[in-house]
């Protein structure tokens, strides 16, 4: 049996910006302004439209890594 052909995030994401129009700049934007407060407050995730944001701070900058569902628990010992 022929093993199942895998699609990356990646390409999920260019299909979507190439044949949808989706805005991923503007997506991007959008993401950073909803957790700006968090940031500044030391929020280790924002939840924003039922989504659990989850950032990630680094030596120089602070980053959002990925999306929850807004009930699930962040792993604060993942790298």
């Amino acid at each position: 049996m022929k093993p199942p052909i895998r699609v990356t995030d990646h390409a999920v994401l260019r299909y979507l910006e190439r044949a949808h129009g989706l805005d991923v700049e503007a997506v991007r934007n959008h993401l950073a302004s909803r957790v700006t407060n968090g940031v500044r407050l030391g929020a280790i995730g924002v939840t924003i439209e039922n989504v659990k944001l989850v950032i990630k701070r680094h030596a120089d900058s602070v980053s959002v890594v990925t999306a929850l569902k807004a009930g699930w628990r962040i792993d604060e010992d993942r790298p």
